[in-house]
């Protein structure tokens, strides 16, 4: 218990010194004390593949913090030279995507979180996203190729999430999609993406808290284990229509805001295309949504629910109604 305390605060720790780092190396550096803090947290004997995905995870990092360095130090070489400046400030941006899981260099994410109990899972959700994001807030990166970027972490994460029976995969996809998202937003105002990533966060905080008390990892689990609880059932619905985007729910805000900023910046074509790929990932948010709301299993659940404290979900949720209910007030006061 004491070593899992140990690597989380040094997993903080690792991201604070990256976002607080006046040079390159700082960044460099705190992103391996984070690498190295989370692997021990991951190789857990409760989960029979935690190991694979500490492994899978290490090599992905490290490939990515190689390329990291090796750019980093190019660009500090050859800073009088634009053309090969151009060519290594795009291996240093996909070095950073590669961290943070966006497509097309998502092939580890689904994965690794497929591995993970839900208390890691919410880590590579979130927190593990924090400091590459703000390295790239930090940096001029070509706009070309994080449009494209963007279009492919829409496109990947609606296709692929579609057919998905997991839970934590979905997540995964879900992420994915939100990261194109927040990418689009760090284009024009580093404000709205962290308004973005705070409300992502407190979305996704709502939805692996119920999971984590329900022990359920599959569709299958949800239907039979969401029947015990209507007020659960409630919550989960809101949060995962929340999570889609759609309105009146909390995380509409965000991609309101970022539409709104995008087109008063007179880009047009990106958020029309974000809309529309967004649909599909909220074709399966739906689908899962009226499935738990129509579908009443029969069967025996053979786990025995702990007595579910509704405590904790129950302030999460109102922390998001109220949060809901506060900026649409000041939206019409304005």
């Amino acid at each position: 218990m004491y070593y899992k305390i140990l690597f989380t605060i040094s997993l903080m720790i690792g991201t604070l010194i990256t976002i607080s780092s006046y040079s390159w190396m700082g960044m460099w550096l705190g992103l391996e004390i984070n690498l190295l803090s989370i692997i021990p947290l991951m190789s857990s004997t409760e989960n029979m593949m935690a190991s694979e995905a500490a492994l899978k995870y290490f090599i992905v990092q490290a490939m990515a913090s190689t390329f990291l360095l090796f750019s980093i130090i190019i660009l500090s070489l050859n800073f009088m030279y634009t053309q090969t400046n151009l060519y290594f400030t795009l291996i240093l941006n996909t070095s950073l995507l590669t961290k943070m899981g966006a497509a097309p260099f998502h092939f580890w994410f689904p994965e690794v979180m497929d591995g993970l109990n839900w208390n890691l899972s919410l880590i590579m959700l979130t927190w593990q996203k924090l400091a590459p994001m703000i390295i790239l807030t930090y940096f001029n990166s070509p706009s070309n190729y994080l449009i494209l970027i963007i279009i492919a972490s829409m496109m990947i994460s609606g296709l692929l999430g579609i057919n998905q029976t997991s839970l934590r995969k979905i997540l995964a996809y879900s992420s994915i999609n939100h990261i194109g998202w927040m990418l689009s937003t760090i284009l024009i105002m580093e404000t709205v993406w962290l308004y973005y990533f705070i409300i992502y966060s407190i979305i996704t905080v709502n939805i692996i808290t119920i999971f984590k008390m329900l022990n359920i990892f599959h569709l299958k689990q949800l239907f039979i284990s969401m029947n015990y609880n209507p007020l659960i059932k409630f919550f989960f619905i809101m949060n995962f229509l929340s999570l889609g985007g759609l309105p009146p729910f909390l995380g509409f805000l965000p991609k309101w805001l970022t539409i709104q900023t995008l087109i008063q910046n007179q880009i047009y074509t990106l958020p029309i295309m974000m809309t529309i790929m967004t649909l599909l990932t909220l074709y399966f948010y739906l689908r899962i949504t009226f499935s738990t709301i129509l579908i009443s299993s029969n069967e025996v659940s053979f786990y025995n629910h702990p007595p579910i404290k509704t405590t904790w979900i129950l302030i999460f949720n109102l922390i998001a109604l109220i949060g809901l209910i506060f900026i649409t007030m000041l939206f019409n006061f304005l």
